[in-house]
């Protein structure tokens, strides 16, 4: 019988030890956003989220250097997923750019107020803590901007578009009227922030799609 290779020897329970690697970084980054969630990022410690993860601390810096780099990681998956959702939403919407653009916020604000974990990480614990967490936000936030300025005005004929100052403007409202509903208990109607948020984001549109 042939002796078995590296990379059998590497894999245990039909995973390679590159695959546990990268299962360990998931728990851990699901483990942050839930400890960030209840505790504050600024009052969790390594220890805490390791053990909300079930691992060792050994395992968190195989994955990660410090606390602030699990933040980031911990703020790009909630962003990715939460992007993914609001373009999902907006795609399979049927009707016009205003109609695509009312569909993503509701999914946006819908999904913050589901998920008050994840909303609590996008939202309060990335602002201020350092260059590279401030890096990721203002990347998250192009990104959120663009999304709608692409689905208002997928022409491009709006001069808004090559405004970026405007877009960041606009995204920046999108985020405060997030942060005061959540500041309110969620005391205002989902339609009526949808609403809010709507009229203030069709200034990225073009002049026949506002008001």
């Amino acid at each position: 019988m042939p002796s078995p290779s590296v990379a059998d020897r590497r894999r245990y329970r039909g995973s390679s030890a590159e695959e546990r690697k990268a299962q360990r970084r998931e728990r851990l980054l699901e483990a942050a956003i839930h400890v960030y969630g209840e505790q504050g990022y600024r009052n969790a410690t390594v220890k805490a989220v390791c053990e909300a993860a079930g691992l060792t601390e050994r395992y968190f810096y195989e994955s990660f250097s410090n606390s602030e780099e699990l933040l980031v990681a911990s703020f790009q998956m909630v962003t990715r997923l939460l992007l993914g959702e609001v373009e999902k939403a907006g795609a399979e919407t049927p009707g016009g750019s205003v109609e695509r653009t009312r569909t993503m916020l509701d999914a946006y604000y819908k999904a913050l107020r589901d998920s008050p974990q994840s909303a609590r990480v996008f939202l309060v614990e990335i602002s201020g803590v350092g260059p590279a967490v401030d890096q990721a936000l203002v990347a998250s936030l192009q990104e959120l901007g663009d999304l709608i300025a692409r689905t208002l005005d997928p022409q491009g004929n709006s001069s808004a578009v090559a405004q970026p100052l405007l877009r960041a403007g606009t995204v920046g409202g999108v985020i405060h009227i997030a942060l005061s509903w959540i500041a309110s208990g969620y005391a205002q109607p989902l339609r009526e922030v949808v609403d809010a948020a709507l009229r203030l984001c069709l200034v990225l549109g073009p002049d026949t799609a506002k008001p």
